[in-house]
């Protein structure tokens, strides 16, 4: 099958769950992890983006009635989320932590598929680019094909701006100011998603850069302002850790102790904090149809801005 138009852009697992209509999400992300899908020949990972023209490869797959039903509930409720800026080619919202951007693997529904229930109006609604389940901030989504196309580009080519806000464990020393390690993605004994950092000689290994900058000494933590060059999957998560400062509340690289102690309100008394601390607090792009800058700003939450209070001499 080709990619034409209407599919340009899309992320691989999108694609299939269109395409293969009433089998589960779990089936499709096992045969592409499985390596059965290719794309112009070769594997493909389920966030590869589809360009126009694409050959996509599908193994035969078995559908039923039980199967169309299993995919289909439960259906996503319609939701709105805080909206930080819009206009007819592109939306930027706020997203709270704890929240998919899309469906997947053990996950039925996410920010994507509650906005297009809540606007059925709308034509066309599609993720630019991706957060972290528990990492809250700005989330761009485009509304027009046009816009989805050229901002990826700009992602792609590392024209944007993104930077974060993170709380890690301890002092983080001041001249740290860039981690350049190649990341690998892997799958551990349960089947879950991680990554690594790893050398050049990793063929598997892609190149990472993050660029870190000490905001404010937080007692036993530091908070960072943290502005990635390159968007890999949990990159600034296993950066930090990698450099012995792990992010408060990360429940996959993160101390777990401490993070349930932070749960418990035992690190600061009367302060529970039980979520991971990272914000994607600064987004910058270029407006794919007036060429104007954008640059946007999303403030810390609630529980991030009263943890920083407590921990503070």
């Amino acid at each position: 099958m080709l990619v034409d138009e209407g599919s340009e852009g899309q992320r691989l697992d999108n694609f299939l769950v269109k395409l293969l209509k009433g089998v589960p999400k779990t089936h499709v992300y096992r045969v592409i992890r499985s390596g059965e899908v290719r794309v112009n020949k070769g594997r493909a990972a389920a966030d590869t983006r589809l360009a126009l023209g694409d050959e996509v490869r599908v193994p035969p797959v078995r559908t039923s009635k039980n199967a169309a039903d299993r995919s289909e509930a439960p259906a996503a409720p319609a939701r709105e989320f805080p909206v930080v800026y819009e206009d007819e080619s592109l939306l930027v919202i706020d997203k709270p932590a704890g929240v998919a951007v899309h469906g997947g693997s053990g996950v039925s529904f996410g920010v994507i598929e509650q906005l297009r229930r809540a606007r059925p109006q709308a034509k066309f609604l599609e993720l630019v680019h991706r957060l972290d389940r528990e990492t809250s901030g700005l989330l761009l989504v485009a509304k027009k094909r046009s816009a989805l196309v050229a901002l990826q580009d700009q992602f792609r080519n590392r024209e944007t701006g993104k930077t974060y806000a993170a709380l890690v464990v301890g002092a983080w020393p001041a001249k740290l100011k860039v981690i350049d390690a190649p990341l690998h993605k892997y799958l551990d004994a349960a089947g879950e998603r991680r990554v690594r950092t790893t050398d050049e000689e990793d063929e598997e290994g892609r190149r990472s850069i993050t660029l870190v900058r000490v905001a404010q000494a937080c007692g036993d933590f530091t908070l960072l302002d943290v502005t990635i060059k390159t968007g890999r999957t949990h990159q600034i998560r296993v950066h930090l850790a990698s450099a012995g400062h792990v992010i408060a509340g990360d429940d996959k690289y993160g101390d777990f102790a401490l993070n349930k102690a932070l749960a418990r309100g035992e690190v600061v008394r009367g302060c529970k904090f039980d979520r991971m601390f990272l914000h994607a607090r600064r987004l910058r792009f270029t407006h794919p149809a007036s060429g104007e800058v954008i640059e946007l700003e999303a403030p810390l939450p609630a529980e991030c801005v009263a943890l920083i209070a407590a921990l503070t001499p």
